[in-house]
Order: structure tokens, then sequence, then C-alpha cells
């Protein structure tokens, strides 16, 4: 396998915090039947990172849902399987979302299939579908392929894992991590670390990944790139800042500013001096007629416009020292919502109520600040520890539609429908109407089909909107039927709850 044509070229990447610049591309609307983004005939990445339509931005639309697709092989039989794990698979068969069921069938094939990966397979696809946040389970998947010798399926995996949980710090670091240990040409790495850091270079939390960035370009001595990495670091209200300037100093004053500075960075250096004001005559007399210094001097001579190389690098610091006061005076406004944090990752089980109005109010301040990169990533780290919630779906949806950012719109409101939070009414009620106000009116009547015959059949409030809807476009006829066959449906039942208020309804919806 090459593995030029595995790691992925990162969008706008070099220069410091370029990084940030990413999220009107990372998040394009994509839609149900895409390819799960990288060519299964030879495992080669085929998506950009820079353009990731149905790719790296936590979607899994592009893999067959759950356990339906779970048990059959590509030739249509069915595996040995024994008698727990055949009960397991029922249960999940029946009941997709209960995810103990899940993690103990997974257990269960794992204990039983040993070396027989095409069953690990089947039960790793078929959960992840479900529950593509779930990076540790991505983590586990690759090093199953790992362990078989399957180089270019552990890729394949990671490029699941990287479209299904784009945000998350961790599955970037587990990947880069197999790259340092797979491939031996360092630009393929770094454009791993550049790919990833590009989505989550700028989240808190990130600084695992920015740390293991460093030790790698330690390991390769390129002490320019060392530098570049503290500086882009510096930039951002990550955890650890402190630390970071710290460490930064240190490294700095270690080395030659010569090995420090890009060549960018030496280029501009050059033209300063260039356009530096020339000497007088005279003090290019006295000049000629001093001693020359010896070798061991030369280290401390004028670098640029009559700076000694100790003032240059003092100034190099104090650039980056400003850099960092910056960010530490952002963190000091955010450092309440971040500790307030207490789970970041995805778990099924239902967070606190003060640790999701800590998201909302994170999500105020953020928004009111401006900066539409920040509000978007926010949103996405949001979205990994809420992620059950429709709430923060249609917050998200609405917040990208007032700014414009339509694709990012349908992008979301798409995973949301689904993948996270499919089976909830509330979101395709949300979704019909959102889908109507924007002229699509198919879609719409998709949305509300949805509701009525597989996640709530019979939903009085998904009845009203429907008919509503109906005859805002002039379609009486078609509005009255869907009272009508409501009605019809709810008499034959015992005892219906429903059926007075669908006769009122009908009763109010006939004298408007």
């Amino acid at each position: 396998m090459d593995p030029n044509a595995v790691m992925q070229q990162a969008p706008g990447v070099g220069a410091p915090g370029s990084g940030d610049n990413v999220a009107t591309s990372e998040n394009e609307a994509m839609g149900s039947s895409q390819a799960a983004g990288y060519n299964s005939m030879n495992g080669n990445v085929v998506n950009e990172a820079g353009n990731a339509t149905s790719t790296e931005n936590g979607t899994s639309l592009g893999i067959e849902s759950g356990a339906a697709a779970g048990q059959e092989l590509v030739d249509g039989s069915v595996p040995a399987m024994s008698g727990e794990e055949d009960r397991l698979w029922n249960i999940v068969k029946a009941n997709s979302s209960d995810f103990s069921a899940w993690t103990a069938l997974l257990e269960e094939t794992e204990k039983l299939a040993q070396d027989n990966i095409v069953k690990i397979r089947r039960v790793y696809d078929a959960f992840l579908a479900e529950f593509p946040l779930c990076y540790g389970y991505w983590k586990k998947y690759a090093d199953h392929e790992a362990r078989v010798g399957s180089m270019d399926k552990v890729v394949e995996v990671y490029e699941r894992a990287v479209q299904g949980v784009t945000y998350s710090v961790d599955i970037w670091l587990h990947y880069c991590i197999f790259a340092i240990n797979t491939y031996g040409d360092p630009e393929t790495i770094r454009r791993l670390f550049e790919r990833g850091l590009a989505y989550v270079g700028t989240d808190y939390l990130s600084f695992p990944l920015w740390d293991k960035y460093i030790e790698y370009e330690y390991m390769q001595q390129e002490w320019s790139r060392v530098a570049m990495i503290y500086t882009r670091i510096l930039e951002n209200p990550i955890q650890q800042l402190d630390r970071y300037f710290s460490s930064f100093k240190e490294f700095a004053a270690s080395r030659p500013l010569s090995e420090l500075r890009t060549a960018e960075e030496v280029d501009a250096a050059a033209v300063a001096v260039a356009a530096a004001p020339s000497e007088t005559g005279a003090e290019v007399k006295a000049n000629e007629e001093e001693v020359q210094p010896d070798a061991t001097e030369q280290t401390s001579k004028p670098v640029s416009a009559g700076l000694t190389e100790a003032e240059e690098l003092e100034k190099y610091i104090a650039v980056r020292e400003e850099m960092y006061k910056k960010a530490k005076e952002f963190d000091s406004k955010i450092i309440g919502f971040e500790t307030a944090i207490r789970r970041p990752y995805f778990h099924v089980k239902p967070l606190s109520v003060t640790e999701l109005e800590n998201w909302h109010n994170y999500l105020d301040f953020i928004e009111r600040d401006g900066d539409f990169n920040k509000v978007v990533k926010l949103y996405e780290r949001c979205l990994i520890a809420c992620a059950n919630y429709p709430e923060y779906w249609i917050r998200y949806v609405l917040c990208m539609e007032a700014s414009g950012s339509m694709d990012l719109a349908h992008n979301a409101l798409a995973r949301a429908t689904h993948v996270f939070v499919k089976r909830l009414p509330e979101i395709h009620l949300f979704a019909a109407r959102f889908k109507e106000q924007n002229g699509d009116i198919d879609g719409a009547r998709a949305a509300y089909q949805l509701v009525h015959t597989e996640t709530s059949p019979g939903l009085l409030e998904a009845i009203i909107k429907h008919a509503n809807m109906e005859r805002r476009l002039g379609n009486l006829e078609d509005a009255f039927s869907l009272y009508e066959q409501a009605i019809a449906i709810e008499k034959g039942k015992e005892h219906s709850q429903t059926l007075p208020m669908l006769y009122a309804q009908y009763s109010r919806f006939l004298h408007l």
C-alpha cells in the first residue's frame, strides 16, 4: 500500500492557527447514499479533508443501519453463532438502541471469534453504525485488524472513525500514533497530524495531539517545525497553555535562532535588514578600522537591523508571548464553561441538567463573540456529548441558517434525522417545518410520513402540523384526509385517549 495515498492533504495548514479556518468547508451537506469516504477496492482515501462533504463531520450515513446489516455475510449466508450470540443479536435486532446488549454482543463475539476477523468486522460494523461517536470502539476495531496483520483494513477503520467522530481529539491521536508506527515517510505523517489539527487543534482539550506532534518533530530533530508548532499552540486558548509557554521558552533558549526560524521567517528577517537605513560613510570607515572578531565572536554579531542574536531571540519570544497573553485573556472568559464540562465524550447515559445548561450558556457566549469558526467547532464538540438531545441539533441548524450557512444547516439536520436522534419525533417535526420553509415540500412530507408510519404513529401533534402544512399549500382535501384517516384508526382501538382530541382538532380545523 502506498502510504501517500492514505494521508490526505490538510486544509489551510502551515501558518500559525491556520487550522481554525476550515469550518465552512468541513461540514458541507451530504446525502445518505454517499460512500463512506474511501475506495473499498484498494483502501485509498478519496475525499479531501478540507472538503469533507459526507465525511469527517460526525456522519455515518454511508453505513447500513445497525443490526439489520449485521448478521449476514456478503454472500447472504448467516455465520454459525453460539446460543448467547444468537440471543443477543435478536435483542439488538428488535431494539438497535440497546447499548448494553450491543456491548455484551461485542464481548461475546470477541471471546469466541479469536482470529475470525470476518465475524469481528460484522459485529463492529453493525454496532458502530448505531453508535458512531464511540471512539474507543473504533480503536478496538482497528486493533483487531492490526492483530491479524491487515494494515489496509486498519486504515479503512480509522478513516471511517474520523468520518464518524471527526471532532474527537482521541481518535485523531490514535490514528496519528498508528501512522507513526507504520509509515516511514515524515510528510505522510505530518499530513495526518495537520488533517486532524484542522478539526480539533483549537479544542480546549487538544493538548494530547499537540504533544504527540511536538514529540514526533523532536524525534525528527526538525527544530523549526517544533518552534512553529509551539507558535500555533500559543495562539489558542487551550488547556495547559502555561506549560506550553514555559516549554517553548526553554526550547527557544536551547537552540540557535537560525534553527528555530522557518524559511519564511528567515526571508522576512532578510527583508527587514535590507529595508534598514544604511550606515553613513563615517560609520563605514570606523567599522573598517575596527579589529575583526574571531570565529568565536561571530555568533553575537548583529543579525538584523543592528540587533544581536540575543536581542533577536528576545524579540522572537516576545512576539509569541503576546500571542500567549491574548490566548490567556480569552481563556479567562471560557474557563468557567470548560471546567463545567464533566463528560466531553459521548455516552448513552443522560447528562445532568447542570451540564446541559452549561452547554447552552457556553454556546450563547461563543455566538455573541462572533467568531464563526469558533461557533461551528463548539457546536460540533457539544454534539459529541449531547448527541442524544434534539434541542442542540435544532439549535445548531437554526444558528447555521441565521448565519446564511445553509450547507452546514442541512448537514447537521441530516445527521440528526438519519443517525443520532432518528427515533425521536421532535427532530422529524422540526425537519418537516424547516424543509417546508426552505421550499422542500417533498422532504417535509417525507418527514411527516416518517413520524406517522415509524417514529410515532398516531401522534396528534404530527397530524395537526401536517394538516396545517397541506392547508397552507392549498391542499385542503389532503389535509382533511389526514384527520379522517387518523380518526378511522383511533376508532378501531378500545378506549382511545386520542380520539376525543382528534375530533376536537378536526372540528376546529374545519371551521378555520
